[in-house]
């Protein structure tokens, strides 16, 4: 992993946000977009259980949106993530995930990480696999949705990455 710069600020997205996301997303071409309006929504009502990455002048450069579980108190899901393209390779994503988890630990008593990945996208599983390691926790994996759940046309399965327990 790269080192993040001093400069990058990691902090909760605001709905000024939004639009960044959004295009992030967008431009990722490997993230399933929401709707713009979702991503403003997400900005207000998620903030707390997502990051955003600041360049020095306060631009979005990369995010991770989660959730915590309704029926699992204690399970961080993250949504996505994604780095502007002029930002990658510099460890972004891995900083802003462990600075998420971090908070959520210490904000939400969580105590596991889930999140899915369509099989080959090698960046989000590189990610979420070297995240269990630096961690020390396990690491399970099981197809949550098969691809013929999806009604809207060919999908890859989704699948379930569950890190956990987190130690503290």
């Amino acid at each position: 992993m790269t080192a993040v710069q001093a400069d990058v600020q990691i902090d909760r997205p605001t709905v000024a946000d939004g639009a960044a996301l959004w295009r992030m997303a967008k431009d990722s071409k490997v993230l399933d977009v929401n709707s713009s309006y979702s991503y403003l929504l997400w900005c207000r009502d998620f903030a707390a259980t997502s990051a955003v990455a600041r360049d020095e002048r306060g631009e979005p450069m990369g995010f991770v949106t989660g959730y915590v579980r309704p029926d699992s108190p204690h399970t961080l899901l993250v949504w996505q993530v994604a780095v502007d393209e002029a930002h990658r390779g510099r460890g972004l994503a891995a900083a802003l995930l462990d600075g998420l988890v971090a908070r959520t630990v210490a904000e939400r008593a969580v105590t596991t990480v889930e999140t899915t990945i369509t099989p080959g996208n090698t960046a989000s599983e590189r990610l979420f696999t070297s995240f269990a390691e630096r961690h020390g926790a396990p690491l399970e994996r099981e197809v949550l949705f098969g691809a013929g759940l999806f009604p809207d046309g060919p999908h890859d399965p989704e699948v379930l990455y569950r890190i956990g327990p987190l130690s503290r």
